[in-house]
């Protein structure tokens, strides 16, 4: 007993130790974003596009990669709901007696989910070269939908296990087929999980960068269309910070702080929507 209480006090310092550390990054990350982009964040630098070049010109701001972030990650968002949502009622409505297919699928979902999402950029890329496309707006929403797919998929899929089995039979007792069950009672029934779920996959298309790199391309201008180029935070960042012009490094640490206060708000919003669904 003495032996096992001494290892329960070890891991539990242990365990105060490393939220501590993981509490004390996140402050150090987000003071110095804050100390070097807020300075730099004026009204001029959130509405307008940058002048004179994004790597060499002094004036302007990010308009232009804040709408491009958003556009973006709402495509990426809407097209993989297109699919996710349907793939993951089918799992648990029509498929509820293949668990080994069930098991299968869900092991290729977690297998897609850990590939770095640079991979899914270089494969977007290669498919680009093979059929002529240039890079655009619509080549990143398709190649950020790809990339962030499994991830709703697999979000989607532990809220609907949630769903008592006896709604299913209930449903289908009362003369409804499967697809009308999912849609209008299992959807309702876990509709706070399905938002979380869908905040989650939006946090990762907008602060992704890799996936886009080759993809996107990168403009100083607003998009019009989704086949030109389309700048987004994230690269704004990784473009800028390199620049020998303190202009341009300033416009980098605005976005910064502005993608750090939509992951923040995106965040927030999950947590809450999860913890209503807990409570729930």
């Amino acid at each position: 007993m003495k032996w096992r209480k001494i290892e329960e006090n070890l891991f539990r310092v242990l365990m105060f130790l490393a939220t501590m550390l993981m509490g004390g990054v996140l402050i150090l990350i987000l003071i110095a974003i804050f100390k070097n982009g807020l300075p730099a964040l004026t009204w001029e630098m959130l509405t307008q596009p940058p002048k004179g070049g994004y790597y060499f010109g002094r004036e302007g701001g990010i308009a232009n990669a804040i709408l491009g972030s958003i556009y973006l990650s709402l495509g990426a968002v809407l097209c993989a709901l297109v699919i996710a949502l349907p793939v993951a009622l089918f799992l648990n409505i029509h498929m509820k007696n293949h668990e080994r297919w069930v098991h299968i699928i869900r092991f290729l979902m977690d297998t897609l989910w850990g590939i770095p999402s640079i991979v899914y950029g270089a494969f977007a890329f290669m498919v680009m070269i093979y059929l002529g496309m240039k890079a655009s707006l619509l080549a990143g929403i398709i190649t950020v939908a790809l990339f962030i797919l499994p991830i709703m998929i697999r979000s989607m899929d532990e809220v609907i296990k949630g769903v008592p089995e006896g709604l299913l039979e209930a449903g289908l007792s009362l003369g409804a087929n499967r697809t009308e069950v999912a849609f209008k009672i299992f959807v309702r029934q876990c509709s706070t999980g399905l938002v979380t779920a869908i905040l989650l996959s939006l946090g990762r298309a907008i602060g992704d960068a890799a996936a886009v790199i080759f993809t996107a391309g990168f403009s100083d201008r607003i998009p019009t269309s989704i086949s030109q180029p389309a700048a987004t935070l994230p690269l704004a960042i990784f473009f800028q910070l390199n620049s020998p012009i303190e202009e341009v490094k300033n416009r980098a640490y605005a976005s910064a702080v502005v993608l750090t206060l939509i992951i923040l708000i995106i965040s927030t919003l999950s947590r809450y929507f999860s913890q209503k669904l807990k409570n729930h």
